[in-house]
């Protein structure tokens, strides 16, 4: 985004709660909060109109849902990055809410400088996953993997850019796994795991800015744009289990 503002649309049915993100929001000389929704037809009016980079999207609103809400969102803005942040733990609501297209799923209780951080890396063009939801993504993925002849196993993601994508959809296989070097592969364990870069480099006595290249070169070399979708690969191939699994 370099030195322009992220444009961001805050689409919650609690006011109080979108006057909250705002006040945090307006004090980061990068965000610019352009509108505000309580409901989701509002959210996808507002996202056509305004085309902002990213939109904050409760799940749990009257009337349209927040899933159908980023679904419609998308067709209207399809360059604009979705991140619901709700209340709701369910795997279902967060696989749901990948499938519409949404770049990230993060629950209200996280910590602000989280949230700031994930809002610059959906603008990024990352997918974000609160860490605690990370276990019930991968084993959604799993039960998909398992039930080859469903529906549910061709997982099918969104072809949208930066959304969760796996193996299947975006035709990586697992041969390409074996371009990885031994310590790339270890960094994909690790993160199918869903440990952080601060955990990998305690755990394997590095310096974390040596994690983040080595994940960054696996990334690469996966055609993969982001730890969700590395993590997805790895339990979709078999190759989440690592030496202290």
């Amino acid at each position: 985004m370099s030195e322009e503002k992220i444009r961001v649309l805050l689409v919650d049915d609690h006011t109080l709660f979108r006057s909250g993100i705002r006040s945090l929001l307006q004090t980061y000389p990068c965000f610019e909060v352009i509108g505000e929704a309580g409901d989701g037809r509002e959210g996808i009016r507002l996202a056509g109109q305004l085309r902002p980079d990213v939109v904050l999207l409760d799940n749990n609103m009257p009337g349209l849902s927040g899933r159908e809400a980023a679904r419609l969102m998308l067709e209207e803005a399809p360059q604009t990055r979705v991140l619901m942040l709700t209340v709701s733990e369910g795997s279902d609501d967060l696989i749901e809410t990948l499938r519409a297209g949404a770049c990230g799923y993060l629950l209200k209780n996280i910590q602000a400088e989280t949230l700031v951080a994930a809002i610059t890396a959906a603008a990024q063009g990352e997918s974000v996953v609160s860490p605690q939801m990370m276990g019930k993504l991968l084993s959604g993925v799993r039960d998909a993997a398992g039930r080859a002849s469903s529906d549910v196993a061709a997982t099918s993601w969104p072809a949208r850019t930066g959304a969760p994508r796996v193996a299947l959809a975006t035709g990586v296989e697992g041969s390409d796994a074996d371009r990885l070097s031994p310590r790339e592969r270890e960094m994909l364990q690790f993160i199918a795991r869903g440990q952080s870069n601060k955990e990998i480099a305690r755990a394997l006595e590095l310096a974390e800015s040596t994690v983040k290249i080595h994940v960054q070169n696996m990334l690469r070399k996966l055609n993969l744009s982001s730890r969700v979708q590395a993590a997805v690969f790895a339990v979709e191939n078999g190759l989440g289990q690592g030496p202290d699994s």
